[in-house]
């Protein structure tokens, strides 16, 4: 089973990947992982008590106008499993359209059942909560972005 680690200006979150719950993702997400796609990107979103979200190549330029709207080009689609959104797991962010995801995705960090069967679990952290509960715990702005940098400064499969 394939282990993901991203090394953030805030330590490391290390997560296994699911492919037996969602195939495609898992593919698409080591895929743009070993390209490099998500090196440099930010956790651009944060909700105390929620999630941390990342994945957004936007993020790389200075204009916040823009994060949270950027892929890899193509969406890929849902793949819902009965696997909970507890605290740890890693899910693939998107639109309204469930069809909708392309690289984005987030950590939970509060068990968030109610997105359950509507969003694709994909992996599931193993080591780097606290990390994950610093990002979480950063002062933010009105849309949710953190005033302190969260990069994901080198991301890799195993």
């Amino acid at each position: 089973m394939a282990t993901v680690n991203i090394q953030t200006n805030h330590g490391s979150i290390t997560f296994k990947l699911a492919p037996e719950l969602a195939p495609e993702t898992v593919r698409n997400f080591e895929k743009l992982a070993r390209e490099g796609f998500y090196d440099g990107t930010l956790f651009h979103r944060i909700i105390p008590g929620f999630m941390i979200q990342g994945g957004d190549p936007n993020t790389k330029t200075g204009s916040k106008d823009s994060w949270g709207m950027g892929g890899p080009g193509y969406t890929i689609k849902a793949e819902f499993s009965s696997k909970s959104h507890l605290r740890g797991m890693v899910s693939m962010a998107r639109s309204q359209d469930p069809d909708s995801a392309g690289s984005q995705f987030f950590i939970v960090t509060s068990d968030s059942t109610f997105l359950d069967r509507q969003y694709t679990v994909f992996g599931e952290v193993t080591e780097g909560m606290d990390v994950a509960d610093k990002i979480v715990s950063l002062e933010k702005d009105g849309n949710d972005c953190p005033l302190e940098k969260a990069q994901m400064v080198r991301v890799t499969v195993e």
